[in-house]
């Protein structure tokens, strides 16, 4: 396990809605978009939120999903038999963090995976792992500690999940666990034409469909979680609410925001 060497966590957790929660344990999800970048590197465990997921929002996800894994042809995508809340369900190793574009624009990366990149901040995640029994418990705001008691227990219940499609992020410096951070991959595309991701029709129309569904479920969990979209450094997130108030929040929901640029959002004629 790499070390964490992210800022004053020793056991960090992040809260997260479902169906983004469990496809990120699972492997499914690889990126977890944020508006502000990972304090963090290593091990980062996850829980799902009390909001119990409707059925449209998990087929948008699942939908979305077997489209950006199409494209790589891994075509028989198995997805979580349940979305189950109010639960720890495993977690996974932080290896960077950069932005959108930079992602979108990496071509050693397979193309499914460069379009998971929607959002500002792109938390690259791998080796991922579940509890064999999801631990009940309370989630916070932002990126906080799990009780001492309650990582003793996880640690021993831990299994390693077999992604459908595994990715190794390469970091630039090895040594240096934040090398891969915003701005660090400016340099390495500074001399090549970043390439185009093509859309076709079929992605375009389930990219659509997740950004309806991410949206509404913004709109109807409005003040469950937040987070400062401004957060800049590994803050706690009572150090965030305190700086920053309630004016300008946005819930912690980790679903996928679209780029507004017509090369990644428009399907191909």
């Amino acid at each position: 396990m790499r070390r964490n060497n992210g800022g004053n966590y020793t056991n960090p957790c992040l809260t997260m809605h479902q169906p983004w929660a469990s496809l990120l344990v699972y492997g499914i999800k690889r990126v977890e978009g944020r508006s502000w970048p990972a304090p963090i590197r290593g091990r980062l465990w996850i829980h799902a939120a009390s909001k119990i997921p409707e059925a449209e929002t998990i087929r948008a996800m699942e939908d979305f999903y077997r489209e950006i894994y199409a494209v790589n042809g891994i075509k028989d995508l198995k997805f979580p038999e349940n979305y189950p809340t109010s639960r720890l369900l495993g977690c996974v190793e932080v290896v960077g963090c950069i932005k959108c574009e930079e992602l979108q624009s990496w071509e050693e990366l397979p193309e499914g995976v460069r379009l998971e990149g929607q959002t500002e901040y792109c938390w690259l995640c791998e080796q991922p792992q579940k509890l064999i029994i999801p631990f009940e418990m309370r989630g916070q705001q932002g990126v906080y500690n799990l009780e001492r008691k309650i990582y003793d227990g996880a640690a021993r219940g831990l299994r390693p999940v077999e992604p459908p499609y595994p990715v190794k992020f390469p970091l630039i410096d090895p040594r240096d666990p934040f090398s891969l951070k915003p701005g660090s991959l400016t340099c390495v595309s500074s001399n090549s034409k970043a390439s185009v991701l093509k859309i076709s029709s079929s992605l375009g129309n389930v990219i659509a469909s997740a950004r309806v569904a991410a949206t509404q479920f913004s709109r109807e969990n409005k003040g469950d979680y937040c987070v400062d979209s401004e957060a800049e450094t590994p803050v706690s997130s009572r150090t965030r609410n305190k700086s920053k108030g309630t004016a300008e929040t946005e819930e912690m929901v980790p679903h996928i925001t679209y780029s507004t640029n017509d090369q990644y959002c428009q399907p191909d004629q």
